[in-house]
């Protein structure tokens, strides 16, 4: 994600309560540079990767920032 220029933010986050849990928290600058992120070869190869350790995912939310710090 270092080199997508779209992906404004990619944060992997464990828990203290959950250690067994993983959390990805990204902001992108719009949804179709995300989709296209998951078409790349080096996505499809570390999703390849997680599949066997992933016993399940889901989509948060997604948000619409309208201000603040750190974008």
């Amino acid at each position: 994600m270092k080199n997508l220029l779209e992906c404004e933010i990619y944060l992997v986050n464990t828990s203290k309560d959950e250690p067994n849990t993983v959390y990805v928290y990204e902001v992108w600058s719009n949804e179709n540079a995300h989709q296209e992120s998951l078409t790349l070869e080096s996505t499809q190869t570390l999703i390849k990767r997680a599949k066997p350790i992933i016993t399940g995912m889901g989509r948060i939310s997604i948000l619409e920032t309208i201000g603040g710090k750190g974008i």
